[in-house]
């Protein structure tokens, strides 16, 4: 088995299949390796952009990806008891695609894969798991791994961090993490639907509560989000009280939240907005989550690490063709991104601290927020939010030829 790439990409997520995806078809042998044997999770998002879906355009694989089951929404509405407000207006966007595509992470995954796969310089190794950083001479030089048939070792002439939140890559590379806190996590779980038509808006908000609905068809996978701290609470007032609380906020799904069996199927994720000082050292840069957690507010973080990943292919790929990256072209990638990281993080902070933090903590406040409500006085003021999630504060392109 080849053991010696180019480019050796750690995690299977969107930033890492995307990157790799790209610097294959621009002449760069890469090697993505991801843990799991499959891309099947439920505690991923589900939503496509329009800056991600531009992007796909310029490869050429935009048509076939919408071939892919998924639903468009070209406005993002709350409910807030039972007065619904559109918060975001995509379709006011002069864009391509004025809309968001739902449609499960691992279809999109799965899909980017397979075009991957149809490239002789695309490798990708699953149910592989990175567990060390190769090092010589102050560089790092590839990734010690992990299958089930045994361990192995895997050289490049770089290393890319796509590996996430709990990333491996930058805990070894001993990066130093700058850390925004978060004053929430959310429930994640599931409803089965009892008719396959049932239509529920994405935010729901009411009774001192907010629960994200999205939509899979047949069921709906839920976040209900919740101070930090209060999972142990729920846990010790049991199964019924959980339920009572999401029909309180929910009560036209009271038959769906029934069938729930066990707080088992209830997992907690725990929310994290942190991000790299430095995302990079000889040898090797971290880029999406590995580089910058994002809290869920928006549903920005896969747009983000696609951006991520398109910058650092269109700097790195004409590198890599003729030689290895210096911390010259790396400090590029995170100047460009740094950006943008920040600002979205700095609104997401200021959402969770000032907005969703108060509301959680005062159960008897109702009503529709002052913030919400010029939504749904000033129409116009929708297009903001909706290029902020659908667009990002800096979209990137494809440069390379």
């Amino acid at each position: 088995m080849k053991n010696h790439f180019k480019c050796c990409i750690v995690g299977g997520g969107p930033a890492g299949i995307m990157l790799g995806y790209i610097m294959a078809k621009f002449g760069v042998e890469v090697v993505v390796l991801e843990k799991h044997n499959d891309f099947f999770r439920d505690f991923r998002g589900d939503t496509i952009h329009p800056s991600t879906m531009k992007i796909l355009n310029q490869l050429g694989i935009l048509d076939d990806f919408l071939k892919i089951p998924h639903d468009n929404t070209d406005k993002l509405t709350a409910v807030f008891g039972n007065k619904e407000i559109t918060i975001a207006d995509f379709s006011r966007l002069n864009i391509l695609t004025p809309y968001i595509a739902f449609t499960p992470q691992w279809n999109f995954l799965n899909f980017l894969a397979e075009k991957g796969n149809e490239l002789p310089n695309f490798h990708l190794m699953m149910d592989t798991e990175a567990v060390d950083l190769v090092k010589e001479n102050g560089r790092i030089t590839g990734v010690k791994a992990r299958k089930p048939s045994g361990e192995l070792t895997i050289y490049s002439d770089f290393v890319v961090g796509t590996d996430g939140r709990h990333s491996m890559t930058r805990d070894k590379a001993q990066f130093k993490v700058h850390d925004l806190g978060s004053p929430i996590d959310v429930l994640w779980f599931k409803i089965v639907k009892t008719k396959t038509n049932i239509k529920h808006p994405f935010i729901n908000v009411n009774n001192g509560g907010l629960v994200i609905l999205i939509d899979r068809n047949d069921y709906f996978q839920c976040g209900y989000l919740l101070l930090k701290g209060g999972y142990q609470q729920i846990l010790e007032k049991g199964l019924s009280y959980f339920q009572q609380e999401v029909i309180s906020i929910i009560p036209e799904l009271k038959n769906e939240i029934m069938q729930i069996t066990s707080m088992e199927d209830v997992k907690k994720l725990d929310i994290k907005v942190d991000r790299l000082e430095q995302w990079y050292t000889e040898g090797l840069i971290c880029i999406g989550d590995a580089a910058h957690a994002m809290s869920p507010i928006g549903g920005v973080g896969v747009n983000l690490a696609i951006q991520d990943a398109v910058a650092t292919a269109n700097i790195l790929v004409p590198v890599l063709r003729n030689g290895v990256p210096t911390l010259n072209d790396l400090r590029k990638i995170q100047k460009r991104r740094m950006y943008p990281t920040k600002f979205t993080q700095f609104l997401q902070v200021l959402i969770q601290n000032k907005s969703l933090q108060p509301f959680l903590s005062n159960k008897k406040k109702q009503g529709v927020p002052s913030l919400f409500r010029l939504f749904q006085w000033f129409p116009f003021l929708r297009v903001f939010p909706a290029k902020v999630i659908g667009v990002g504060i800096r979209s990137e392109k494809i440069e390379l030829k």
